[in-house]
């Protein structure tokens, strides 16, 4: 399996501490706090809830949705809903749309994220994170949605990962989602700081919605995701503070990277570079109970997520001065 942040007890295993930072996973770390559940969320077999459905159409804009136990399970299903095709997964990008479009048939290739407008003609599917993970660099709206017409012509797909879109919705194409061949992928878990809860949404036609439906079988989301995640959904006040909290740290973090000649790219919820030397950089903050996303192939390079509080930030800033001096 591709590797991925959030491993702790992988960080744990090799470098022991007891107090770990996690700044792997570009969570928010300021999570949703879930409300107390009826004990019966625990007993009952989850039954499809079309409130929680209307919900996250109401937040995302989309005309139709299918919850799905995170997204993670509509990326490895997708590749089974079609013959084999030609696939075009942006580079760098979230690492798991590449490993599955290649285990079924397909003909996948990495296509570098700037020239993906260049593959549509050449492609069946064409998968992009927008904004993407790990760099922060979007694809207009009006580009997206050309290459999905373009696609469609041909009975193609434009599959958009929009996992970390929450904090402005600027270049989403969710609200289009009813249009033959675009696929739009949402997550509660990286706004919402819920990744535990697996939960996530695709939007799509109908069609090609009740065959993932179909592929993914019954039960898919757990009764307690689906009561927490559609409270998430509703709660406009706690959406409009967490994105003004956000965009705050955001801007602290590529403050406090800057001041050590560090130049960044990323969203409100991480920040990315192309570091010269990522595994000493890791393994630097490794050593000091901070665990910090590597990217050792491809463009070589490290991602941070926010610290949690201030006694978190001051732990980062002294790791990164500790860094600054040993190597500049």
């Amino acid at each position: 399996m591709p590797e991925h942040g959030g491993n702790l007890r992988d960080a744990a295993r090799l470098y022991g501490h007891a107090n770990w930072l996690d700044l792997s996973a570009g969570l928010n770390p300021h999570w949703y706090p879930a409300p107390d559940l009826p004990g019966n969320a625990w007993h009952r077999l989850p039954e499809r809830d079309d409130e929680l459905v209307a919900a996250a159409c109401r937040y995302y804009g989309a005309p139709r949705m299918l919850a799905v136990a995170g997204t993670q399970a509509a990326i490895q299903a997708l590749p089974r809903l079609r013959a084999p095709s030609r696939i075009a997964v942006s580079a760098p990008s979230y690492a798991e749309h590449a490993h599955h479009w290649s285990r079924h048939g397909h003909n996948a290739c990495l296509v570098p994220y700037a020239a993906l407008g260049e593959a549509v003609d050449s492609s069946d599917v064409v998968v992009v994170c927008n904004p993407n993970n790990p760099t922060g660099a979007t694809v207009s709206r009006d580009a997206l949605l050309r290459w999905a017409g373009s696609l469609a012509a041909r009975g193609g797909w434009l599959v958009v990962d929009e996992a970390f879109a929450d904090m402005d919705n600027a270049h989403s194409v969710a609200d289009e989602a009813d249009r033959p061949g675009l696929v739009v992928l949402r997550s509660v878990g990286k706004f919402f700081g819920l990744a535990g809860l697996r939960l996530g949404f695709v939007a799509a036609q109908a069609d090609l919605l009740a065959a993932l439906d179909e592929e993914l079988g019954p039960w898919q989301v757990s009764g307690p995701a689906q009561l927490v995640g559609k409270a998430a959904l509703l709660d406009d006040t706690w959406h409009r503070q967490t994105r003004r909290a956000l965009d705050a740290a955001g801007s602290r973090l590529d403050a406090l990277l800057a001041a050590h000649g560090i130049v960044s790219s990323g969203t409100s919820l991480f920040r990315w570079w192309a570091e010269p030397a990522p595994e000493a950089f890791h393994e630097h903050m490794a050593r000091r109970g901070i665990w910090v996303r590597l990217f050792s192939t491809g463009p070589r390079g490290i991602r941070l997520g926010l610290p949690p509080d201030e006694a978190a930030w001051l732990r980062l800033a002294g790791a990164l001065e500790e860094w600054t001096k040993e190597t500049r």
